[in-house]
């Protein structure tokens, strides 16, 4: 029988070993079968199945990404955004898929020297540590903390960008200090293993949205006189790529979701197929909103401000908020747990002293949403800076340094893919995944996000009160 802890902890078993899983979940059956009223929360509450990692991928790659999308289709051009789509979510693919290939060298080299993960949460700064030393640990451990933390500064913006426009009697500042409260209660989650009816429900809410943009914006149909002039400058053009870099660049938490995971190896490709599906929300849904507004997007980062507001409007910010909440703890959770081992209290049975511990993480995102309330051009200013190394240009490199010699290659956990069966071949990838990343994505997006973002300033101010809001109106 399966201890309470155990279902309070989610802690999942330290070896690699298929049969040690496959014992795993079975004792998990066989003690939900004694006891039917832990079966249901089992069933909400401890997954770590494919399906459970398909979903939190999935789940935590449309956010409030959805509703920034046609700010950038207007940026780029309706051919451009649907290019860049396509094209950087393969490129995240390619990236998340090593990632956990790393992941699983790395376990499994540790396991060779009777490590246990039992109590532990494996984190991608840790896989960098024991295959490529304490530089690069220091190096994933700042891009990845740095950018969790403005990921959750973001939902907090985004939080109360949205309910703004159901409820205006509050401005936007108001609201962020309502839900930074309500986002500090995801201290009580453990960890992924937790998240599987939340992973779920999240997609639904993602998906309603998207087909809500959509059908909307045909319903409404074409504003009079819309024009589609993007991409007409430089710096917006590459501002609005930047913003679709970030959009599928949400794998930074793919170690966490990898080590919830029963069966690990069985990753691989659940971040591709992901993204396959989210390819059916994202693309439609911001093509629709740009072909019925058009360059009336250049000023409305968010696609609710222009949708006239009926039952359904509401009904998508309603779930988008939620959903929100549910993304904050995803990208904060990571996060909780380096905390918790600078504070030594990572392996505790307390949930509630883990809870407490969490807290001090929530403050200063908190505190920065307040300070840039720009909800668009942060987006891009953190997916230049942040999101291509951390999930783009950083693993590309950690997988060819970790198999540059030919004795890793040939005891290598996982071989190249069935596709591109040639370590050469990988290697040629990976370049040009750095390079292009590099060049184009750190570069170009860099100045283009940071002079938009400089310009939100000095037009609006830090700490504004309400940014981008209409006149509020009279009740």
């Amino acid at each position: 029988m399966v201890p309470q802890k155990q279902a309070e902890e989610a802690i999942v078993p330290g070896n690699m070993n298929e049969n040690d899983h496959d014992d795993h979940h079975q004792v998990e059956e066989e003690a939900a079968d004694i006891h039917p009223r832990r079966n249901f929360k089992s069933f909400l509450w401890h997954g770590g199945s494919v399906y459970d990692a398909w979903f939190s991928c999935a789940s935590n790659q449309v956010a409030q990404v959805l509703l920034t999308l046609p700010y950038s289709f207007s940026q780029v051009g309706m051919l451009s955004g649907v290019i860049l789509q396509v094209f950087y979510g393969l490129l995240g693919s390619w990236t998340a898929y090593l990632i956990s290939v790393l992941y699983v060298e790395y376990r499994t080299r540790k396991e060779k020297e009777n490590v246990s993960f039992k109590n532990h949460v494996i984190q991608w700064f840790e896989v960098l540590d024991g295959l490529l030393g304490p530089h690069w640990k220091a190096v994933g451990l700042a891009f990845n903390c740095t950018f969790l933390l403005f990921g959750s500064v973001i939902q907090l913006i985004a939080c109360a960008s949205n309910i703004y426009y159901i409820n205006d009697r509050l401005d936007k500042r108001t609201w962020t200090y309502i839900f930074g409260a309500c986002c500090a209660t995801t201290v009580f989650i453990p960890s992924y293993h937790n998240y599987r009816i939340w992973s779920f429900l999240g997609l639904g809410m993602t998906s309603y949205t998207a087909w809500y943009l959509t059908i909307a914006s045909f319903v409404h149909g074409q504003v009079k006189g819309v024009t589609h002039s993007g991409p007409t400058k430089m710096v917006l053009y590459f501002t609005g790529a930047t913003n679709i870099l970030y959009t599928f660049g949400g794998h930074a938490v793919t170690v966490e979701i990898m080590h919830a995971m029963w069966k690990p190896q069985k990753f691989k490709y659940i971040y591709l197929l992901a993204t396959s599906y989210v390819f059916t929300l994202t693309i439609p849904s911001a093509a629709a909103v740009y072909w019925a507004f058009g360059d009336q997007l250049l000023t409305h980062s968010n696609a609710f401000s222009l949708l006239p507001r009926t039952g359904f409007r509401d009904a998508a910010v309603i779930l988008m908020l939620i959903h929100q909440f549910i993304t904050f703890g995803f990208a904060c959770t990571p996060l909780y747990f380096v905390w918790e081992k600078v504070l030594g209290v990572h392996d505790t049975k307390s949930i509630c002293l883990r809870a407490l511990a969490r807290l001090p993480v929530v403050i200063p995102i908190w505190f920065l949403a307040i300070i840039f309330p720009f909800f668009g051009p942060i987006n891009s200013a953190v997916g230049a800076f942040l999101v291509s190394f951390t999930v783009y240009i950083i693993p590309a490199l950690a997988h060819m340094l970790t198999y540059r010699k030919a004795s890793a290659r040939q005891n290598a956990a996982e071989k190249p893919p069935f596709f591109l069966p040639s370590w050469t071949g990988m290697y040629a990838i990976n370049i040009v995944v750095v390079l292009w990343v590099f060049i184009v994505g750190f570069g170009f997006g860099g100045w283009a996000s940071m002079t938009n973002f400089i310009k939100q300033v000095d037009t609006f101010g830090l700490f504004a009160k309400c940014y981008q809001c209409q006149p509020p109106a009279k009740h």
